[in-house]
């Protein structure tokens, strides 16, 4: 279905609402000095020399170096999503790679090229499509505001959707300056309640690849920060591989 929207012939839209290469969230848990300085009081020396690690018992460290107690969360925040360990997995045969969460398994489905699965809770999932096009760049399709909305009219066309909502709308380069389109909706729908989605697209050698990351968002059990940070890494490591 998701396929199907690259057989229009569009008029694009002008502007992306997100400039090229956003990244909202650090992904990494040791931060530089630079980044780290800001924080810390002007006074003393010792930030010309020191590199933020953050972990669960360090918490309390990052207050007594003199970090606000709104940047000590933040980082810790940070850290703790990395403890949801990812893997990287390539494809090299379609020539596609990004980050899988660990613990999920690799399960076969008609119409995906790949799709990983929560162990015992397959409604969030990950799963890429490579199909062919005529396409040289994503550009060539539309804007990513255009590709957005032809994403949440066809959500709304599912018989199952009872509302779809765009959340965010991205690009940013890959490998080789790749042209790569990002976008978070949230879909309510009769099959499973509401969803977050994440996706990524780009067009290279002639091929369109779709990423959907799909993850349960319901009022009673939302979406955690920690795993918000984990499935944006995923979103963002979805690149070709670096051998084509």
């Amino acid at each position: 279905m998701i396929m199907g929207l690259f057989s229009f012939s569009p008029t694009p839209l002008s502007g992306c609402i997100v400039p090229p290469n956003h990244r909202p969230f650090v992904t990494q848990a040791c931060l530089p000095t630079e980044m780290a300085e800001a924080s810390l009081p002007r006074k003393g020396k010792q930030k010309d020399k020191l590199l933020v690690c953050v972990s669960k018992r360090e918490f309390g460290l990052c207050i007594l170096l003199g970090f606000p107690v709104t940047t000590a969360s933040a980082l810790i925040s940070a850290a703790m999503a990395e403890e949801q360990e990812l893997e990287r997995y390539t494809d090299g045969k379609e020539g596609f790679t990004l980050l899988i969460p660990s613990s999920w398994i690799k399960v076969d489905k008609a119409g995906a090229t790949v799709l990983f699965e929560e162990v015992n809770k397959s409604a969030n999932n990950v799963g890429v499509v490579v199909s062919p096009v005529r396409l040289n760049t994503l550009g060539e399709f539309g804007s990513p505001k255009f590709v957005a909305d032809k994403l949440i009219q066809a959500e709304k066309r599912k018989e199952s959707t009872k509302d779809a909502e765009v959340i965010g709308i991205a690009e940013r380069s890959g490998h080789g300056g790749l042209q790569v389109y990002e976008f978070e909706y949230k879909v309510d729908s009769t099959r499973g309640g509401m969803k977050r989605i994440f996706s990524a697209a780009f067009v290279a050698s002639k091929k369109l690849y779709l990423l959907n990351i799909t993850y349960s968002d319901r009022p009673e059990n939302p979406l955690g920060s920690h795993t918000r940070m984990m499935l944006e890494q995923v979103l963002h490591s979805f690149d070709t591989a670096p051998s084509m």
